[in-house]
């Protein structure tokens, strides 16, 4: 039809302005939603707008391994802080170190009903695909530990993973003025492997350049890290520095391999290798007190496992955040893909403050 009658056309009008009316209100409910999108403190977090949850339901919690110290410490701390938090969290499930089999284990956990996950990831890229099984069935994820490259996350609970590798850089710098120092590093499908890794050596390139930084890419691994590093100091017997990116896989295989060859000096003595390290477990604290390493950085088991089971809650609850600081100490980031980390606070323990009853290495056996 090419023509329209008057009366057509006033109707057509009323409801061209009907339509107008309807998307002024709906653009007027988008800006109250998201005004209301979170806080940037934690405890004052709104409604995502959608219909939020009650945050009931069963949670399930997957670790990367148990191999380690750290992940044994964290592990125990999840169903305290499950309670605390009024969070009712299945048992763990143990990934032991295979991504693949990490994917299997979201896929199990969705299958069993569960109304959220907090997963610590093995590898950022290869988690997507556990997250976008979750995204489809409508179950909230925080990530733990590790932040996931790709995929949907109510939150990362992490610390500052490029300020452990300066941290660590800026203490050896300070004890080591010239030679060859070691990084032993982690897994470099893993961010923390990469952002610790290149830390490390950005900081001893821009500050210390008379350091000379030799790398043992050892994946977590405490055979591979004790073989490499055996090899490693065969062909350069005069290193005056490690740096061990997780003490928690890392402590004992190195220490044994100094010791094995003679070169496990007290701190203070001729000969000693400057040692830092990073987890905060207590067999790290032992061996600071003992003169054996010198350092390491503390990385919160204990928060880990409160934050995790807090921020599944209130995604459960529909709740969201901004970034800005926390009630807890930290701050909340976008990360470069729009996700969204609280980063915890990671301190460096030494022989000054090993003794600091706050610290959570210092409340566990």
């Amino acid at each position: 039809m090419t023509g329209t009658t008057k009366g057509t056309k006033s109707k057509a009008s009323k409801v061209s302005r009907g339509r107008a009316l309807r998307a002024a209100a709906l653009a007027g409910c988008v800006a109250l939603a998201l005004s209301a999108c979170g806080s940037t403190k934690d405890d004052n977090a709104g409604s995502a707008g959608g219909g939020g949850g009650d945050g009931k339901g069963k949670v399930g919690v997957i670790l990367p391994l148990l191999t380690s110290p750290f992940w044994q410490s964290y592990n125990d701390y999840v169903p305290k802080m499950a309670k605390s938090e009024g969070v009712d969290a299945l048992k763990t499930v143990n990934s032991n170190s295979d991504p693949s089999q990490q994917i299997t284990d979201i896929n199990n956990q969705l299958n069993q009903g569960v109304k959220g996950l907090v997963v610590a990831p093995l590898d950022s890229a290869a988690i997507a695909a556990g997250l976008d099984q979750a995204e489809r069935k409508g179950v909230p994820v925080v990530a733990v530990d590790v932040a996931p490259e790709k995929g949907k996350v109510a939150m990362v609970v992490r610390a500052n993973n490029v300020a452990y590798g300066q941290k660590a850089c800026e203490y050896l710098g300070r004890q080591v003025k010239s030679g060859k120092v070691v990084q032993i590093m982690g897994d470099l499908a893993s961010v923390n492997g990469r952002d610790r890794s290149k830390a490390f050596r950005d900081c001893v390139k821009q500050k210390y350049p008379k350091l000379k930084v030799l790398e043992i890419p050892a994946k977590w691994e405490s055979d591979t890290a004790a073989s490499k590093l055996d090899t490693l100091l065969n062909a350069n017997p005069d290193i005056k520095g490690i740096y061990m990116q997780a003490g928690g896989v890392y402590l004992a295989p190195t220490l044994q391999t100094l010791k094995s060859k003679g070169m496990l000096k007290k701190a203070g003595a001729a000969g000693h290798i400057t040692i830092v390290s990073n987890d905060g477990i207590p067999q790290e604290f032992d061996a600071i007190r003992k003169g054996q390493i010198d350092a390491t950085v503390s990385q919160p088991a204990d928060s880990y496992a409160k934050y995790g089971m807090y921020y599944i809650k209130a995604a459960m609850e529909g709740k969201t955040f901004k970034p800005g600081p926390t009630d807890h100490d930290s701050t909340i980031v976008k990360l470069p893909n729009g996700i969204l980390e609280d980063q915890l606070p990671a301190p460096l323990v030494t022989k000054d403050n090993v003794d600091d009853p706050k610290l959570w290495g210092n409340t566990v056996k």
